[in-house]
Parts: C-alpha cells; sequence; structure tokens
C-alpha cells in the first residue's frame, strides 16, 4: 500500500540513490529535503542511513513548526533539522533542498576566493546566481540554519558555498534541484582542475555569461528529462528506491 506523499518520497529516494552512486555522499551524513502537502511539513532522510540504502518507506515527514523533533520516533539528525526547518520556515521558495559535502564544491569552500569564474558553460551556469557564506559558524543546528536562510532573500540565488563546510542547493522540485546540485559540483571540478594548471584562465564576459545563464535556465524541460532518465536507470538496475 503506498505511503503517504508516495510519489515525492519516491523522487527523493532516487535522487539518495544516484548521488551514492556518484560517490557525492558523506557516509551517513549530509540530508536532502522537500516540502510536501500544505506547505508545512517536509520529508527528509531518516538519521545516520546511507544514501544507497534509502527507500521511499525509509523517508520521514516532518511538521517545519514541530517543538519536539527529537522526541519523535525515528528522530531526525540535529544538524539536519536545525538546517532544513529554517530554511523551510523562513525560505518559501526553497521547496526542495540539499545539502552535501562533494569534493571539488568543497573544495572551493576551502578557498579564499569560492566563487566560480565562469570559464565554460557549466561554470557559467551560476554567473550571478550562487553566494558564498564566509562565516563558518560549526555545525548546522538551529541558530546556524536560520543564519543561512538569509542567503536565499533574493529569489535568483539557489546555490549557496557553505564557506569550509560545503554545498547547500535549492530549488522548486527534487529534479530541479537535483539537476543544479549535479551540474554545479561538475563546475566545481572544472573550475578546480583549471586551476591546478597553474595556467592564466580564460574567463568569459560578463556580457556572455549572463547569456548563457539565462539560455541554460530556460532550456526546455532539462532538469525534468536528467530525472527521469536517472529514474529509469535505477530502474533497470533493479533498484528498490519506489518500496
Amino acid at each position: 500500500m503506498p505511503f503517504e506523499f508516495q510519489k515525492e518520497r519516491e523522487d527523493l529516494a532516487a535522487a539518495f540513490q544516484w548521488t551514492a552512486h556518484l560517490n557525492l555522499h558523506e557516509g551517513v551524513a549530509n540530508h536532502f529535503s522537500l516540502v510536501v502537502g500544505d506547505k508545512k511539513k517536509f520529508l527528509i532522510n531518516p538519521n545516520q542511513k546511507h544514501f544507497s540504502l534509502i527507500k521511499a518507506s525509509d523517508i520521514l515527514v516532518l511538521s517545519i513548526d514541530e517543538k519536539k523533533p527529537f522526541e519523535l520516533p525515528n528522530a531526525p539528525d540535529p544538524t539536519a533539522w536545525g538546517l532544513h526547518s529554517s530554511v523551510h520556515k523562513y525560505v518559501p521558495h526553497a521547496k526542495c533542498m540539499m545539502h552535501l559535502h562533494p569534493i571539488y564544491s568543497t573544495a572551493l569552500a576551502s578557498l579564499k576566493d569560492s566563487y566560480l569564474k565562469p570559464i565554460d558553460q557549466n561554470t557559467a551556469m551560476f554567473f550571478k546566481r550562487m553566494i558564498v557564506d564566509e562565516n563558518f559558524g560549526g555545525l548546522s543546528f538551529e541558530d546556524e540554519g536560520k543564519r543561512c536562510s538569509q542567503f536565499f532573500n533574493n529569489p535568483n540565488i539557489k546555490t549557496l558555498i557553505m564557506g569550509n563546510h560545503g554545498l547547500l542547493v535549492i530549488g522548486n522540485s527534487v529534479a530541479d534541484t537535483f539537476n543544479r546540485m549535479y551540474y554545479f559540483e561538475r563546475a566545481a571540478e572544472t573550475y578546480i582542475k583549471a586551476l591546478q594548471t597553474n595556467m592564466p584562465l580564460r574567463i568569459l564576459s560578463d556580457e556572455i555569461a549572463e547569456k548563457t545563464a539565462n539560455e541554460l535556465e530556460n532550456y526546455p524541460d532539462q532538469s525534468k528529462s536528467h530525472f527521469s532518465e536517472i529514474k529509469k536507470i535505477l530502474e533497470n538496475k533493479k533498484s528498490n528506491f519506489r518500496e
């Protein structure tokens, strides 16, 4: 029998499993969430469970205004609660949210200047659409989550590099957010490897970078198609993400 929010659970479970397949996970840490129903609830992964093992039925449903979240059965990870409940509460357009520590994004977060320079199509995708938090305050408990929320006051900003920490991406669906996360990590990899050559970078003009970013934003159904194909691959591999 299907669970409440079955389709949404399946999408989130597919995102977890494919993130693990891409080796972008952090053991049993990191977390994704999705606002559901009346926008007062959100789905999130269970505490201390590896992304590769998460099924639709494993995913928790929490109230954004939950007073005692850690007294619930299968209580969420404290940092997951602090970060995701705050962002969903204070950033209404953040329907989906993904926080993780992928290698190249985290390497970028460790640099004095953590902004991507537009040197190709993928890096240009984030031109004036990302922001850097330069005030790492330790693990993301509730106060830290509330502080991070302010970076998304501009609805054009959907990617946050958490300095000395990792990556936080928001979007309007699992497909939209996963696609943004995937391409940011690819862009960060290209940029870090270009820096490693110690050669001068060929940086796009602001005009061309903005034009490219706009074109990619308006490219029809790219994120939906990407995520749909991911689910087909998982099904072909006999994944249990829908269970």
